[in-house]
């Protein structure tokens, strides 16, 4: 088959490692030509245009700034975004037929383009479902349901579920509250969860020399028990929930914690260790993978965290590094995700709500009470569990079987 990717991802090479990269790569190797359409920020300054390989191809698509930049940059780079998409693969895939598009949300303003191929190539459409919008945004209070806006979306969500021929969730909570509140035919929608190719355990351990270069970079004690925050520092996180955590745990010397990303609200953790100034907490900015990989095996302990006010079933791809490289999870979230059930139930971490920061505390004591190869088993366990349930090649399979 032609398959057509579409992602506001900024995929360069499928030589990359990510959810997205690791599944494309994974139907390359079913035998499939892979053609992304990849999008080239106006502040990049990269080339755009179509670069061709043996298996498919990438076309960068230039568009507005719509990372780290004003609400009403975004919100006029993503209404252009699709009509832009469309015009770019009507210029470059003229002659090339498309069996099957897939496509992600965030955004839900690809519709357009998914009409276009389905139109011009009678293609199958599948949708992977990484984010409900907008009712993510209602729930933290950025839109205000029955807006003009909220309506607006809406009915382009609406759309977007009626013309995907298959829906891919990324757990069974997501599966359910779609089709419980977004009112879709039960026989489109399934679990395909996020996935990746992980490295092979061996390369995921470290050896205790490596262990120690990296915490002596950092300043950090081998004594210490190391939790580690790798990803968006946003709404979504509720830094200020984080903040909490931290503030209670920042006078013990059994403990330290790395936050290591970046986002909207990463000023609230500048401005809290500049007042504070906490011995045992390091805010790091988003490393590439390589370095992030090198930091999770000097680190003991992974941390989720999603606000509390969620109504609707986040289950953040960052789990699936943790599980990688063997660590197990504390999970702070909301009570709707099945993301703590999954974490409990696969026996290596453990979850609270996001609005108790003294719960988190004691579980965290807990942890640090924990003997190191106790750890190293539920980590283990993680990464079994992983390779059940979460690789690439899995997930290429549920697609390919259902369309």
């Amino acid at each position: 088959m032609n398959i057509l990717f579409a992602t506001l991802v900024d995929i360069n090479s499928l030589d990359e490692r990510g959810i997205y990269q690791d599944l494309m790569r994974a139907l390359v190797q079913e035998g499939h030509k892979v053609f992304i359409v990849s999008p080239v920020e106006r502040r990049q300054k990269k080339p755009a245009g179509f670069f061709p390989s043996e298996t498919g191809g990438i076309l960068k698509v230039r568009i507005g700034n719509i990372q780290k930049t004003g609400r009403i940059e975004k919100g006029i780079s993503m209404m252009l975004l699709e009509d832009k998409y469309v015009s770019a693969v009507e210029k470059h895939f003229e002659d090339v037929t498309f069996d099957l598009i897939i496509y992600s949300t965030p955004p839900i303003t690809l519709v357009k383009l998914v009409e276009f191929i389905i139109r011009r190539d009678d293609a199958i459409s599948y949708l992977l479902l990484k984010d409900i919008f907008p009712q993510n945004a209602v729930d933290l209070g950025l839109l205000r349901k029955g807006s003009w806006l909220h309506k607006f979306f809406h009915k382009k969500e609406q759309r977007l579920y009626s013309i995907s021929d298959y829906i891919g969730c990324m757990s069974p909570a997501n599966v359910k509250y779609l089709q419980m509140h977004a009112q879709v035919d039960e026989e489109k929608v399934h679990v395909c969860p996020n996935s990746i190719e992980p490295v092979p355990w061996e390369a995921a351990l470290d050896c205790e020399e490596d262990k120690l270069n990296v915490r002596s970079q950092y300043g950090i004690s081998m004594d210490h028990k190391v939790f580690v925050y790798g990803g968006n520092l946003g709404r979504p996180q509720c830094v200020s929930f984080i903040i909490e955590c931290l503030k209670l745990s920042q006078n013990m010397d059994d403990r330290f914690f790395i936050i290591c990303g970046s986002g909207t609200d990463q000023e609230l953790l500048v401005e809290y260790l500049e007042e504070e100034r906490p011995k045992n907490v390091l805010l790091l900015k988003l490393l590439p993978k390589d370095e992030y990989d090198k930091l999770l095996k000097a680190c003991d302990v992974g941390l989720i965290f999603l606000d509390t006010r969620f109504t609707i079933p986040n289950f953040p791809s960052r789990l699936l590094s943790y599980m990688e490289f063997g660590l197990p999870v504390l999970a702070c979230t909301d009570s709707n995700t099945d993301v703590g059930a999954v974490i409990t139930e696969g026996g290596f971490g453990w979850w609270c709500s996001s609005d108790n920061s003294r719960y988190f505390t004691r579980v965290a004591n807990q942890i640090c009470a924990l003997d190191e190869s106790v750890l190293r088993d539920m980590g283990k366990q993680g990464r079994q569990y992983l390779e059940t349930h979460y690789l690439a090649s899995q997930a290429a399979k549920k697609i390919l079987d259902e369309v």
